[in-house]
């Protein structure tokens, strides 16, 4: 397979997350990934797209959320990009800890990082790269 480059746009509502999983289902095709694979992709990319909804964009009805795909081989990255200031990822605590274990939410980046193969911040953290090797 030679590289692929994909595009997918979403509006700032969580309503078209749902969006993302017939994106996925073309991009990883060709792979004939079993569901365990599967699975770490979508929960991953529905993760940073939800973080981009939720607090790079802020729900904002005029900001878009961008998820760029590049396959090259057996690679498949992502790209998911929000329109916000971004933030640090490193002063995101680990949900694992004691204080934190019963708290809801903030695994998102913790989930991301188990799930994917790389996980990079750039452009100040509103863009988040997931490589999967499959």
């Amino acid at each position: 397979m030679g590289i692929v480059q994909r595009l997918l746009s979403l509006p700032s509502n969580p309503e078209h997350i749902h969006k993302l999983e017939p994106f996925l289902e073309d991009v990883t095709s060709p792979y004939c990934l079993d569901q365990g694979s599967y699975g770490k992709i979508l929960i991953s990319l529905t993760e940073a797209v939800n973080n981009a909804i939720r607090h790079g964009n802020k729900f904002h009805a005029g900001k878009d959320v961008s998820i760029k795909c590049h396959q090259n081989g057996k690679t498949i990255k992502f790209w998911v990009s929000d329109e916000g200031k971004g933030f640090d990822p490193v002063s995101i605590p680990s949900p694992t800890g004691v204080a934190r274990i019963n708290i809801e939410g903030g695994r998102g980046v913790f989930l991301m990082r188990e799930l994917s193969d790389h996980l990079k911040f750039k452009n100040n953290g509103s863009t988040v790269e997931l490589c999967f090797n499959v």
